[in-house]
């Protein structure tokens, strides 16, 4: 947000303040993702771009020189990605486009979206304390979702008080690939996720805190938590 990587909170992002982690000094993007794969070899890397999921300007150049300088990771990307063409731009570039729930006005613009990405859509189910963001139908009608999905509790996201585990099981029970998003503190939380059956887990405060491990992380890869 605004040119640097930022303490996610509850999804109150009028209130996001500049990362302060134990892995690098400075919230600078390129340091911090350096950072990261310096601590383990990440194959995977969520970017979430505030400032384009608001409306403003987006990190399109920063997101970019990521991408080339880290090739071989896997990129998924929540870009408030609302228009086909915007779609279809980022597809283009190699990113795995993620459809916010949030971003998405209607079923139409969800279902165009959709169409337009393919198998390489992630849906990001989105929800606040109040429910569900985004349309209804969406949330209601599991034929409409993609292989992957993602279940997104915002008011989760930095609290330090685990992972929604009733939302996260609502939704496995009725799609196989659910990846859990907010709230993740530990190894003991996601060997907890894991014997959810969730498939797996957007972590960032567990990392930048100094609260897992190289070793922890190699065997929670290899399946050993």
């Amino acid at each position: 947000m605004d040119g640097c990587v930022v303490h996610a909170k509850r999804g109150e992002r009028g209130l996001y303040q500049p990362l302060q982690s134990m892995l690098c000094h400075g919230s600078e993007p390129l340091t911090v993702v350096a950072a990261l794969l310096e601590l383990y070899p990440f194959r995977h890397l969520y970017i979430a771009d505030i400032n384009a999921i608001q409306g403003r300007e987006s990190h399109g150049p920063v997101i970019r020189q990521i991408r080339n300088s880290y090739p071989d990771i896997e990129i998924w990307l929540d870009a408030g990605i609302n228009d086909v063409a915007q779609a279809r731009i980022w597809k283009n570039e190699g990113m795995q486009c993620i459809i916010g729930s949030e971003s998405c006005p209607d079923i139409d613009s969800y279902l165009g979206l959709h169409d337009a990405l393919g198998k390489d859509a992630i849906l990001s189910l989105d929800f606040r304390h109040h429910g569900h963001l985004g349309p209804q139908t969406l949330l209601e009608n599991q034929s409409l979702w993609p292989e992957r999905l993602i279940g997104m509790s915002l008011s989760k996201v930095g609290s330090n008080e685990g992972p929604d585990i009733d939302l996260l099981s609502g939704l496995q029970a009725r799609h196989a690939k659910v990846y859990a998003a907010g709230g993740v503190r530990n190894t003991q939380d996601l060997a907890l996720l894991e014997s959810s059956k969730i498939a797996g887990a957007l972590v960032a405060s567990m990392l930048h805190s100094g609260k897992i491990s190289a070793a922890q992380m190699a065997e929670i890869s290899s399946g050993r938590i």
